[in-house]
């Protein structure tokens, strides 16, 4: 995408997230890492009159690893003083489930995060139709108290809610505090499952994973954290977003990033291990694992929120305008 046209998109995306003149905001970077998503975004905010910063950290040693909660600002205390006293951050390094994330938070700061390929932040533009259907969905989930998932496969599980809160994301955010994701979704894989994996989950915890070479998989990479807490239930929910498709990960098709499509699609339901510390909880360990399912089945206190892969609800349902 050439610059002028990634101007642009950074430009909706701003507007849809309240940035105003005289608003503080940053650009996190990394190396040389996300250095035009930097620019992009720095032009866009200061045609919208806000005081626009790029913060730019040193590049991860070559010896060094990722890890989900992990970030370089852990020993730049500064650096989250500076982050916590903006209006906004825009996260192009992946600050999710940082210790650092929450404190910039809880200073009131609201944070959008954007790794994404350019090709699919445009594809998956941030709309307020969307936003209206997932916090319809929100409102809806943060009364029930139990929530049960189905499949013709012979997925059944329950869980009760109201432990943590219910948390939104349609891909912007305008509400001080608030963190979101363009395009909405979590990570990883990015692989599709082939055969049937069976898990067994009793009182919030996974005891068993049996299955063929795709659970082995999934068993090698969650040991691979010798963390035990990777086997505890994170997020679960539901998606909302018609532009996302669950096949942009084949090949010829998939440019990158972190398979958010195939997390946001509409009708999945979504299924994730690992960390809950962006709900609240205690859970903070870097094995994160989601599995956004399809042709499922989701039902709050018995009435059906997704039925066989589609929406069941007429609020929530897109709807195609003439």
């Amino acid at each position: 995408m050439d610059q002028f046209s990634f101007t642009e998109i950074c430009l909706h995306q701003l507007k849809m997230s309240g940035v105003h003149e005289g608003e503080k905001l940053i650009v996190l970077t990394q190396g040389n890492e996300r250095l035009d998503y930097a620019d992009a975004f720095m032009a866009a905010g200061m045609r919208l009159g806000a005081k626009m910063y790029h913060m730019r950290l040193p590049p991860v040693p070559p010896a060094g690893a990722w890890a989900v909660g992990q970030t370089g600002l852990a020993a730049m205390p500064d650096a989250v003083e500076a982050l916590k006293a903006a209006d906004m951050l825009i996260d192009c390094i992946f600050l999710l489930f940082s210790p650092e994330q929450m404190a910039i938070q809880a200073a009131g700061t609201r944070i959008l995060t954007a790794v994404e390929p350019p090709e699919i932040l445009a594809r998956m533009l941030p709309t307020k139709e969307l936003r209206e259907r997932v916090e319809y969905a929100g409102e809806l989930l943060s009364k029930a108290k139990v929530m049960r998932i189905t499949s013709a496969h012979g997925t059944d599980v329950t869980y009760k809610l109201n432990t943590y809160p219910a948390i939104t994301e349609y891909a912007c955010t305008d509400e001080p505090g608030r963190w979101d994701h363009w395009p909405s979704g979590l990570l990883p894989q990015n692989i599709y499952v082939r055969d049937p994996i069976y898990y067994t989950i009793e009182n919030g915890w996974i005891t068993d994973i049996r299955g063929g070479l795709d659970a082995e998989l999934v068993k090698s990479y969650m040991d691979g954290f010798n963390d035990p807490r990777g086997m505890g239930m994170s997020h679960v929910g539901w998606g909302l977003n018609q532009n996302a498709k669950w096949h942009r990960m084949v090949p010829g098709e998939f440019p990158g990033g972190m398979g958010m499509e195939a997390r946001s699609f509409y009708g999945n339901v979504m299924f994730s291990t690992g960390p809950n510390n962006e709900l609240g909880g205690p859970n903070d360990t870097a094995c994160h694992l989601d599995i956004p399912m399809r042709n499922c089945s989701l039902f709050l206190d018995d009435e059906p929120m997704v039925l066989n892969g589609d929406i069941a609800v007429k609020e929530m349902k897109h709807t195609v305008k003439s």
